[in-house]
């Protein structure tokens, strides 16, 4: 038997896109609970699901749109959410999942610079939608919920009217998928373009968290944003139950009490809240076998509450929304790594850079850099961000950290989070790892503020734990004091009740601080 009759280019017949996602399951997993949607108390099956969002999939193309319309869409976590991005990707049709935090004119901003040409929205935000309406030419509206307008097309109304047959489109690997929203600094957020490829390829960091179809797992992360995202599609693709819901302490914990859930996607601040929620003790959640959380952005104090009072199981994961996951610390890991945030997970290439780009030695400082199938190329109509951020074919998290012997991965601080205090260097992450082994400080951020003498100020706020007593700016500076040098002592010592300000990824917005306190305690 003769060699195969191969040439270059030739490929697999099968395409990672997303759309196969959910077609694939509705086959495999038919009428099992694919979605539970607490705001409106619906349950749909796969089947159900894949129904729908065919309906939704026809219904666009009768309204006239095709591979690669833009379609920007507003929705709180409920049950179409899933469908709108299933849709979209078996029409090959490109989204704008849109932050329902951001201003109306924020919205009608990205959807004129992305060239959405439809909206898709929940009439709770009604006003943002009017908004849109009479800025923009765009002249297809789809209203999810009750009250649709008459220039809006009613969802359900849409669905009803339209075939459940599976869409005939060729998408490929490549071709856009949505575009995602990256916090800045100032301004509008960066934006870059997801492919199918990169969010197809979420099998192996779920494997990491010994997903099954077991489970049941709950999206409390707003899916607006690429990880709400991610535990849509990996619910879909292990065939588990999702509780789909907005975060709200209280609802929360009674929600997971109810649907027994195993296993979900936090924040810091989420858990915080969780924890000082009066209504956690009533509650049982031995139903859960593990807490994933994004990882370095998770005080020791905080994660052994959660251990000892949510629950003992903690995964954490290391990337950047332009890169995905690159890297994962389970709970087994943390007993071999207590203060890592993991090793690459399958595909994914991360090492530490030094200044000159030539890779450190083990348990060097420098920066973090990483690729993977998930990660992105550039950022959408802005070159020199992705010229600075995308380079030598890795992405540059700007993170300083080092890799151990073993491949574990240790972060150290942001490479730009650095103070100057009288031509002093100041690394901002030493300071607040001293004052995080405080007892009474639950969280804290240190920045510079503006000084006319010092050219930067070392600040920082402490957001303070009531149980373990009152802290004083006297008790703080003596900690620091005996630790550190004088130059690197906080001139500026902030107190505050509520949680640091911070990004859907859990790094906090210290632009924020600055510009909230500058001007004060000079």
């Amino acid at each position: 038997m003769g060699a195969p009759n191969t040439s270059v280019g030739d490929r697999a017949l099968g395409r990672m896109v997303v759309g196969g996602i959910l077609t694939t399951a509705a086959r495999r997993f038919r009428d099992r609970e694919a979605i539970y949607c607490v705001s409106t108390g619906r349950r749909v099956s796969y089947r159900r699901l894949n129904q729908r969002c065919n309906r939704l999939a026809q219904g666009l193309t009768g309204l006239g749109f095709a591979k690669p319309d833009v379609v920007a869409f507003l929705c709180s976590n409920r049950a179409e959410l899933p469908e709108i991005y299933f849709a979209l990707a078996k029409l090959g049709l490109v989204g704008i999942p849109l932050n329902y935090r951001l201003a109306p004119a924020e919205i009608v901003a990205l959807m004129q610079a992305m060239g959405a040409r439809a909206m898709i929205y929940e009439t709770r935000f009604a006003g943002a939608a009017e908004q849109v309406k009479a800025s923009l030419p765009i002249d297809t509206f789809v209203a999810i919920g009750d009250a649709a307008p008459d220039w809006a097309v009613a969802y359900e109304d849409l669905l009803a009217g339209s075939s459940d047959s599976e869409p005939d489109v060729d998408v490929e690997e490549h071709d856009p998928f949505y575009f995602n929203l990256t916090s800045g600094t100032t301004g509008l957020p960066k934006s870059y373009v997801l492919t199918h490829l990169n969010n197809a390829v979420i099998g192996q960091m779920f494997e990491c968290y010994d997903m099954s179809s077991k489970d049941v797992i709950m999206t409390v992360f707003p899916a607006f944003g690429r990880v709400g995202y991610a535990w849509i599609a990996a619910g879909v693709l292990f065939g588990a139950r999702n509780v789909i819901m907005d975060f709200h302490p209280g609802e929360f914990l009674r929600v997971v009490e109810q649907e027994r859930v195993t296993i979900l996607n936090l924040v810091a601040t989420m858990a915080a809240m969780a924890l000082a929620e009066p209504t956690l003790r009533q509650r049982d959640l031995s139903s859960l076998r593990g807490l994933v959380f994004a990882g370095s952005m998770f005080p020791a104090p905080l994660r052994e509450k959660v251990q000892a009072q949510l629950c003992p199981n903690i995964y954490e994961y290391y990337g950047m929304q332009e890169t995905g996951a690159l890297t994962i610390s389970t709970p087994e890991d943390r007993k071999f790594r207590p203060e890592s945030i993991g090793a690459p997970m399958a595909f994914a290439d991360v090492r530490i850079e030094r200044p000159d780009g030539s890779i450190a030695g083990p348990n060097e400082l420098g920066e973090i850099v990483g690729r993977s199938p998930a990660t992105v190329t550039g950022y959408f109509g802005n070159p020199e961000k992705s010229a600075e951020t995308f380079r030598g074919g890795y992405v540059h998290t700007g993170d300083l950290g080092l890799m151990d012997e073993e491949g574990f991965i240790f972060i150290k601080g942001r490479l730009k989070d650095m103070i100057i205090s009288g031509g002093q260097n100041v690394h901002a992450a030493e300071i607040e790892e001293t004052l995080l082994a405080i007892p009474g400080v639950a969280d804290c951020a240190v920045f510079g503020l503006p000084d006319e003498m010092w050219g930067e100020r070392v600040s920082v706020l402490i957001v303070r734990d009531r149980e373990k007593g009152e802290l004083t700016a006297q008790a703080i500076e003596a900690h620091c004091r005996d630790r550190l040098a004088g130059f690197k002592i906080p001139r500026t010592i902030l107190f505050d009740e509520q949680p640091l300000p911070r990004t859907p990824t859990g790094k906090v917005q210290k632009f924020l601080l600055v510009e909230r306190f500058s001007g004060e305690n000079k």
